[in-house]
């Protein structure tokens, strides 16, 4: 008996992979410590503002993949790609799917907030304005409501399209395009 793998293409390079792993540690790391060990909170926010800081810069120069031009789309792109996943008729990408390019965004921009008002917290305006620590507490659960749609579409798009995206995300590479996928 024969078992035939199907080939697989170079999607997301080490710098993505990198910084995407550093960040979901960093974040973990700082909720974590939110109960106990609350020494490791600030600079585990720290890092995961500087994942993000690279990554954005990794957007605009990094490979093919990694260019936010490549897997932003446009909101009626996005809102149609909604549609097609609604009626189970939606395209598998190589790259981001729409909904996927718009959470990244998102992730992004809250754990900049999140990092911004963590550090504001900090300086001598904003040491215990409860504005400030009410507004990173949201950001908080917001970031963690985010991140629960983000492996809940991780693991959909996963078994919709029969591949493993995590395995994607470790080693870089998925099965090759089939002749409906969009690049």
């Amino acid at each position: 008996m024969t078992v035939s793998f199907a080939p697989r293409v170079k999607v997301w390079d080490r710098t993505v992979r990198v910084l995407h792993w550093m960040l979901v540690l960093s974040v973990a790391i700082a909720w974590l410590t939110t109960l106990r060990f609350g020494d490791l909170h600030q600079p585990a926010g720290y890092v995961a503002l500087a994942a993000v800081l690279l990554r954005t810069a990794w957007g605009c120069v990094g490979g093919r993949y990694a260019r936010f031009r490549q897997f932003v789309r446009s909101p009626r792109a996005t809102l149609a790609y909604l549609r097609r996943v609604s009626q189970r008729r939606e395209a598998r990408y190589i790259g981001h799917n729409p909904l996927g390019g718009w959470m990244i965004l998102a992730l992004m921009g809250c754990v900049s907030s999140l990092g911004l008002t963590g550090w504001l917290y900090t300086t001598d305006r904003f040491w215990g304005d409860a504005l400030i620590g009410d507004l990173h507490h949201a950001l908080a659960w917001a970031l963690l409501g985010m991140i629960a749609l983000h492996v809940a579409g991780v693991i959909l798009a996963s078994i919709r399209h029969r591949e493993n995206l995590v395995r994607a995300m470790v080693d870089g590479s998925k099965p090759a395009a089939q002749p409906l996928d969009i690049d």
